[in-house]
């Protein structure tokens, strides 16, 4: 009988840790790498963040300087966290002015903090971009050796993915909550599927918002990609920037940076144009891929009642039908959406404060935060403008 041959098992390569740098720029980084770290997530392509970069919106006379965090292996990029080194807490949407008071006010400096996040875009998704929990920790890590170093009061991690806000509140970070409107399309054939769904009061209310719009000469325009022209931009520009002005604010985003956009990701925007009597007078700009929709920039030349709803929620509500796109978050704050359609989302995001007390008395002051967001979320339920509760 021959002897079994004794089992010899291969060596299996052992898992490297990834190298985390801090000093390479988005510029250096090669455009399909880092989009293979988050697919069909037009926010964090690389065309989204160079436009930001290279138009000098998000730049260190702005007031964000970049810090990415990059985790690299056998030269391969395999994780990304977008960071910036932050002088002031404008564009932002998750408001810490309160904080920064309290160090003021007693003799502290809370800026520089480090920021993760999207700048000017309030827009959920991952903020540590990578496949394994592993790389994702060191680089968070790295962010917050940064803050234990003295140089950064605090570091905040905004709109983060549930999965993100449960690694890092179990890393010891604060969580934060806050709400956003988004809908959510059930197979709607048209609109007036949808409203069918509504109670009476919010369909009636609806079908009378576009009724009277309707009678008093206004109608709508929808273009995608590069059928967007260049009169529809300076339009679109005109209406943005006179509505910030309208507000005695200026614009954080330039005629060039929505150049760029258009040059670089025009498969991902939609223009919605408003016309008065034949008379351009206002327009919306989403931003879209084949599950979500996301409303981001509007502005008008004048003020017509109903206007800015239906060019920002039922416009693109009726585009999401049309095109079978699942989801339209509707951003920021704004209760008026619940009316429209668009239901309260608890939004996440994550902070380490390098002071101990200070940490302290925001970690109590979130905790009870949380607990004020939560009531808020069911009152707002309690409110659904649908028939049935569960749409």
């Amino acid at each position: 009988m021959r002897a079994p041959i004794p089992f010899s098992p291969v060596p299996l390569p052992v898992p490297r840790s990834p190298v985390i740098r801090s000093d390479v720029p988005l510029s250096a980084i090669d455009a399909r790498a880092w989009n293979a770290l988050a697919p069909a997530h037009p926010f964090l392509s690389h065309a989204f963040f160079s436009a930001l970069h290279e138009t000098g919106c998000a730049s260190r006379e702005t007031g964000w300087q970049a810090r990415f965090v990059t985790a690299w292996s056998d030269g391969m990029l395999v994780g990304a966290m977008p960071l910036y080194a932050k002088a002031h807490s404008y564009g932002e949407y998750v408001f810490d002015w309160g904080w920064a008071d309290a160090y003021r006010r007693h003799g502290r400096r809370y800026y520089p903090k480090l920021l993760a996040a999207i700048p000017f875009t309030p827009v959920p998704g991952p903020r540590l971009l990578a496949a394994d929990a592993t790389t994702r920790a060191a680089m968070l890590d790295a962010a917050l050796a940064q803050v234990q170093s003295g140089r950064f009061s605090s570091l905040h991690v905004l709109f983060v993915s549930d999965d993100e806000s449960n690694e890092g509140e179990a890393a010891g970070l604060i969580g934060r909550h806050g709400v956003q409107f988004h809908w959510r399309n059930h197979g709607y054939r048209d609109f007036t599927d949808f409203l069918a769904v509504l109670t009476h009061d919010k369909r009636k209310k609806i079908r009378q918002e576009r009724k009277k719009l309707a009678a008093a000469g206004v109608s709508f325009v929808r273009k995608t990609g590069t059928a967007i022209e260049e009169r529809d931009w300076r339009l679109f520009f005109r209406c943005y920037e006179n509505t910030y002005r309208a507000h005695h604010s200026t614009p954080y985003l330039t005629r060039e940076f929505f150049d760029q956009l258009a040059r670089t990701m025009p498969e991902h925007l939609l223009l919605i144009v408003g016309y008065h009597d034949e008379k351009p007078v206002c327009a919306a700009l989403d931003v879209y891929t084949r599950e979500t929709m996301w409303g981001r920039y509007w502005g008008s030349l004048e003020y017509v009642p109903g206007m800015h709803f239906e060019a920002c929620y039922y416009q693109g509500i009726d585009f999401c039908i049309e095109r079978g796109i699942a989801r339209f978050e509707g951003g920021a704050q704004g209760t008026h959406k619940l009316a429209r359609g668009l239901l309260p989302v608890t939004t996440h995001s994550l902070h380490a404060i390098g002071d101990r007390g200070f940490a302290a008395a925001i970690a109590d002051y979130c905790a009870r935060e949380r607990i004020d967001v939560a009531h808020a979320v069911d009152e707002l339920e309690e409110s659904s403008p649908f028939r049935d509760a569960t749409k």
